[in-house]
């Protein structure tokens, strides 16, 4: 088995062994500066769920929660390494809330190890891995939930249901929004020391270990591409997974296409702030909209578009829904409100723990397959960015002018700039090629700059294995 560390763990599954007092679920987190910490809180109000154990890489993040969590009366075990937690064979079910990059190579671990898994959006760093992740739920039989949280709304589900049945006739665009202000992380002049409660070499895991050439090891990771997937995998894959849930597909778009760049500072950041992505379905399109800066020069107020700033907009025959988080309101074509949607329904927590009571993967509302096609989708559109050549916007106007979608969503963008007092004459605005792909071989059709971006290679001892 690769993957160091979790060789000896039982692969028993948690009904096999005896729970704990009242038959408690008992739960491992690992990653709790941030998320993670509110995950702790989300699954301690679950009825017969027991936190049993924290790990964490920060030793003063870790010593600060098991004190919180002793003075409310709830002991935990304490580790720093992973592997060690996998290898207790008193938990049975772990919360993967890390940096972006450990999130699949932990998911793997955890199923080889016999437990159930929550991971966090997104479910992978790459594509490539994100399906490892399903390979290995899949050979082990664990229950393996996505923590796309909208999917339990009970709002979005009725939205769901009235769009698929056509209640609004065919569905012409899709659009995803993430206008999300967010400001430069500075820029450093050289490598800056590693605090001395951080091992960094956990931290790491299967990154190859560099020099931190950003002001703080913690959040700024995820505006690197080495570890995150910017603002797309922060907060837009939930935006992403409503696109998708939206259109009723289970699958990856034949095309992609990106257009966009980091504008309005320079910093240690790598991702783009502003971007616009054409993933090409049929028989409608997803647009996504990707904005960090404010809505223009000066002011911190951001941009909406029909109203929605962080969420959906779905474009029908007969009138279009708009909204996000706990569900939106559906408006004809006059602007007249047809029907309204609100109800925050259901604990995903929860969901995920009846799944694991139930050993059935179908009760989950987010399983792992629909978290790495939402993830996928978020990938494919950071790649494409990335592969793309400084280009005229006048030209990727042109270029984009058979897709009206996509050329009116950068028209806005372009529009949305200049109102920041970007120049894009001056600094142009980076635009990919037409990425191709090819769902059978699961990579782009002829991109050899693109598909090494698809994986990457692992790190002696912290490597997504080739055969989960």
């Amino acid at each position: 088995m690769e993957g160091a560390g979790v060789a000896g763990a039982s692969l028993l599954a948690p009904h096999a062994r005896a729970l704990g007092a009242n038959n408690d679920i008992r739960m491992g987190f690992a990653g709790f500066r941030g998320r993670g910490k509110h995950l702790i809180n989300l699954f301690s109000e679950v009825e017969g769920v027991r936190v049993a154990a924290l790990c964490d890489v920060d030793q003063k993040v870790l010593d600060e929660r098991v004190e919180v969590l002793k003075g409310r009366g709830q002991r935990v075990t304490a580790y720093t390494d992973i592997r060690k937690l996998l290898d207790d064979n008193t938990i049975d079910a772990v919360v993967v809330a890390t940096p972006n990059h450990w999130h699949s190579l932990m998911g793997i671990w955890a199923c080889q190890a016999g437990k159930d898994v929550y991971v966090e959006k997104p479910v992978s760093q790459n594509l490539w891995e994100g399906g490892q992740l399903v390979a290995a739920a899949r050979k082990y039989n664990r229950i393996v939930a996505s923590g796309t949280q909208n999917r339990s709304e009970v709002g979005l589900q009725q939205v769901m249901k009235y769009l698929h049945e056509g209640s609004l006739g065919k569905i012409r665009v899709v659009r995803g929004l993430c206008y999300n202000r967010r400001k430069s992380i500075g820029k450093v002049s050289g490598p800056q020391p590693i605090p001395d409660h951080i091992d960094y070499d956990l931290w790491s895991g299967p990154v190859p270990i560099q020099p931190l050439l950003r002001k703080q090891v913690h959040y700024y990771w995820h505006w690197d591409y080495t570890y995150g997937n910017g603002d797309l995998g922060n907060q837009g894959i939930h935006e992403m997974d409503l696109c998708r849930w939206a259109l009723g597909v289970n699958h990856l778009p034949r095309r992609v296409v990106s257009a966009g760049g980091r504008f309005g500072y320079v910093d240690d950041g790598n991702t783009a702030n502003t971007q616009v992505t054409l993933l090409d379905y049929e028989p409608a399109p997803i647009i996504f909209e990707l904005r960090g800066l404010p809505s223009h020069a000066g002011v911190d107020k951001i941009d909406s578009f029909r109203g929605v700033r962080v969420g959906i907009v779905v474009e029908c025959e007969q009138g279009y829904f708009a909204g996000g988080r706990g569900g939106g309101t559906v408006y004809d074509w006059d602007g007249n409100e047809l029907q309204h949607f609100d109800d925050p329904g259901q604990s995903h927590q929860a969901n995920f723990i009846d799944a694991v009571r139930n050993r059935d993967r179908g009760r989950l509302h987010a399983e792992i397959e629909d978290g790495h096609l939402s993830s996928a989708l978020c990938h494919m559109a950071n790649t494409a960015y990335r592969v793309a050549q400084p280009s005229d916007p006048d030209q990727v106007g042109k270029n984009l002018q058979d897709q009206p979608f996509a050329s009116d969503a950068f028209s806005r963008m372009v529009e949305h700039l200049g109102a920041n007092e970007v120049d894009l004459k001056k600094s142009g605005v980076a635009m990919s090629p037409q990425l191709e792909w090819n769902g059978q071989k699961q990579q782009f059709e002829g991109a050899d700059d693109a598909n090494p971006l698809l994986t990457r290679k692992g790190r002696p001892g912290f490597t997504v294995p080739q055969v989960v």
